[in-house]
């Protein structure tokens, strides 16, 4: 089982910005064995497009994004109850709240959680994350 030193499972959030939904439900089902063994946190649209796609997995959908999925996020990050933070952001993209996903950024800098903002960085974070090679 994927754990933390605890030895509980990992907590991670799962976030993506509009254009890059499809490729975190990607990466997911790349990662999906690991996933299943872990506790998931994701963004409305998001998570209602992770559990489509992998119902085994244990997703929590937190509200959308700019409706308050973000600060609840922050908010677990503050109380230290995520391991990991992927937040798949399509810089290309005009962002109408972009300070709630600075502000959530920041908070993952702030408290030194880990945090990959792409497939290839989300790769590291999770082998890291799990001990795996």
């Amino acid at each position: 089982m994927s754990s933390n030193s605890s030895g509980r499972p990992l907590k991670l959030a799962l976030v993506a910005h509009d254009a890059k939904k499809d490729l975190m439900v990607e990466w997911a089902q790349s990662h999906a064995d690991i996933l299943s063994q872990a506790e998931l946190f994701a963004t409305g649209t998001t998570g209602g497009r992770l559990r489509a796609a992998l119902p085994e997995l244990n997703v929590t959908a937190l509200h959308s994004g700019p409706l308050g999925g973000d600060q609840q996020l922050g908010a677990m990050i503050c109380e230290g109850r995520l391991d990991g933070l992927f937040f798949f952001i399509d810089p290309m993209s005009p962002m109408p709240h972009d300070v709630d996903v600075k502000a959530l950024s920041r908070l993952a800098i702030v408290y030194d959680l880990p945090f990959a903002s792409s497939p290839s960085t989300a790769d590291f974070v999770l082998k890291g994350l799990t001990g795996l090679n």
